[in-house]
């Protein structure tokens, strides 16, 4: 068993919001990991940020960060992906506008780990996606 993080939980550990120790406290001794999708989410906000010294602070987080196991998006990832997709279309579900939150189910998924996120709404209609949730910040 393990864990993926959703980027909102490292985006709150980034601002301080939410100490790294909080997240193991949650995980416990169970691996942790990353998607590129998070990378990717965290990249741009660092790359947007107009004042340089919340530039550097974001890029530096993104830097310890991937220290982290990154999981790799593969074919098995892929037809996850279009899997859900056509089951939540067809439970006429929103699934268009979603692609980064499919994207990081279809790797939860795929490696029997357990989503963790503040974004129940984003995800709770996912078929087959193991969640845990921190409510407003609490554990």
């Amino acid at each position: 068993m393990g864990f993926l993080i959703d980027t909102c939980i490292w985006v709150d550990v980034e601002r301080g919001t939410l100490a790294p120790a909080d997240v193991a406290r949650f995980t416990g001794t169970d691996a942790v990991y990353i998607s590129p999708v998070t990378i990717a989410e965290l990249k741009f906000g660092a790359d947007n940020a107009s004042d340089p010294n919340i530039r550097q602070r974001r890029q530096a987080a993104l830097f310890r960060l991937k220290r982290k196991p990154v999981l790799r998006i593969d074919e098995t990832t892929g037809e996850i992906f279009g899997s859900l997709a056509a089951q939540m279309k067809a439970l006429g579900l929103q699934h268009r506008h979603r692609v980064q939150d499919l994207w990081i189910a279809s790797q939860t998924i795929q490696h029997s780990l357990t989503l963790l996120t503040y974004n129940g709404k984003d995800f709770i209609d996912i078929p087959g996606l193991s969640l845990k949730f921190i409510n407003n910040g609490v554990l």
